[in-house]
Formats: structure tokens, sequence, C-alpha cells
């Protein structure tokens, strides 16, 4: 399977899973860049994932139908544009012979899902967590609260190490300027950073990462860590815990400049 990040709008991703003969997209928001990706690869769409219903997730998928031989996959427990096949947290679904697990990752949106594809031996994990988690960062909470953000993160960060990361968006750069002002002196962050920078440099995404890169760098993953807990504490005294510790980094991630 060649898996492709297809740039959408100015910083969104709408991943793309194929064989050469078949593909798999997920949140298109736009339709254009899949019908381009489809046509330029001789390509059948015989399936889509939707991790939730925001427009710039969802604003593709009455112009892609048309095209689709295949199922639609989609949130249980989210208002969608056009019908899906719904799916919630425990169940999964099969594309091209691949059975993907669903989570359940709210926070970012109230019924937000997550797809995770386990590994083989020549191919690591994948999981497609849309606004739920970005490399060095963690989606805004428009619907959920600070307790649902860090039990889904903390239900991403059990997965296996390897298993890739693709976020929907590149954001790696500005949360990496964040990241660095809350651990000044992780070493393994200032490493990321400069392999970001270079990456971004020549025109290539910082996508996917991986979750041992994120668990040694995201802060969001790391609100039990002392450095992470201090800083939390010097934007706001009141953070005691796990929880109150993210819910004090997202409060400041949300204004940071």
């Amino acid at each position: 399977m060649d898996l492709v990040a297809l740039p959408a709008f100015a910083d969104n991703y709408i991943w793309m899973l194929h064989d050469g003969r078949e593909a798999l997209v997920v949140d298109p928001g736009d339709a254009a860049p899949v019908r381009q990706a489809l046509a330029d690869r001789a390509l059948a769409l015989t399936g889509i994932l939707v991790t939730h219903h925001h427009a710039d997730h969802v604003g593709g998928l009455q112009d892609l139908l048309p095209l689709l031989d295949g199922p639609l996959w989609g949130p249980a427990h989210e208002a969608l544009p056009v019908p899906v096949t719904a799916r919630s947290g425990g169940q999964s679904l099969r594309w091209n012979g691949l059975d993907f697990e669903v989570l359940d990752v709210p926070g970012h949106t109230a019924g937000h899902v997550a797809y995770f594809l386990p590994g083989t031996p020549s191919e690591a994990p994948l999981l497609f967590c849309g606004d739920t988690l970005f490399s060095a960062g963690c989606g805004r909470l428009f619907e959920g609260t600070p307790a649902q953000m860090v039990d889904s993160l903390s239900r991403i960060a059990a997965l296996p190490g390897s298993t890739r990361i693709c976020c929907a968006h590149e954001y790696t750069l500005s949360n990496l300027k964040f990241a660095l002002q809350v651990e000044p002196d992780n070493e393994a962050l200032r490493r990321f950073a400069e392999r970001c920078q270079s990456l971004r440099a020549q025109g290539l995404p910082t996508l996917p990462s991986t979750l041992t890169e994120e668990l040694a760098i995201n802060p969001f993953l790391r609100c039990t860590q002392p450095g992470v807990v201090a800083s939390a504490r010097s934007h706001d005294p009141s953070a005691h815990d796990e929880i109150s510790v993210f819910a004090a980094l997202r409060g400041w991630k949300n204004t940071y400049r």
C-alpha cells in the first residue's frame, strides 16, 4: 500500500491509501485534489473515511459520491452532509482486505473518531486521527472537555510506538514553537524541530510522524512530565493533575502567537 498526503486548502492533508488500483481517502474536505490524484494514478475510489463533521473534512463528499464504488464510513454520533455507514469506538471496518479498528476520540468535536490499521511484518501501523492529535500539538476543544481530550489522547498513546500518525493539518512548525516554550530543555524536541524545519524548507510534509516521536516531544501527551507540569503551573497556578495541566496548556496554546 502507498500512503499519500494530498494538500488541500492552506494547510489540510487529505490522506490517500492505495494499492495501484484502488484508493481509500480520509477526510476529503475538497474534492478537487482527490479527483486529480485518482486521475493521475488511474485509481478507482473504493472507500472513504470521515473522522468528524467540520467542513474542511467533509466538504468534498458530495462531489466524490459519483466516483465512489464502495463504502463511505463516518462517525456514528455526528451529523454529516451525506449518508454514511456509521462507526463508533470498538467497531471495525474492512477495506481492500485491510481491517481498521475504530476509536472514539471526542474532544475536538463531540463524536470524533479515529481509524487504526494494525501493522504487519512489512508495514508499520497507521492512525488516521483527524484533528484530535497533531504533531507536537492537539486539536482545539470546540465541543468537548479537557477530561474527554485527555482520555482520547491516552487511548492513542496506548497504541504501538511505531504507529504512523496521520494528522489532518500541517501545523507542525507552529506547534513546535509552542512546545519549545513549554519544554525548552527537551533535546529530543529540539532535534525533531530541526528535522521538521528542513522538511518544510524542501516543500515536504512533516507527516506522518510516529507515536514514539510524539510521546517524546508533544506537550499534550506529556502532561505528567515534571517540566511540562512546571510550565503549565507558571501559566496557571491552579494546575495540579493531568487534566488541569492539559487544560492550562490548551488555554495557553489558544492565545499563543
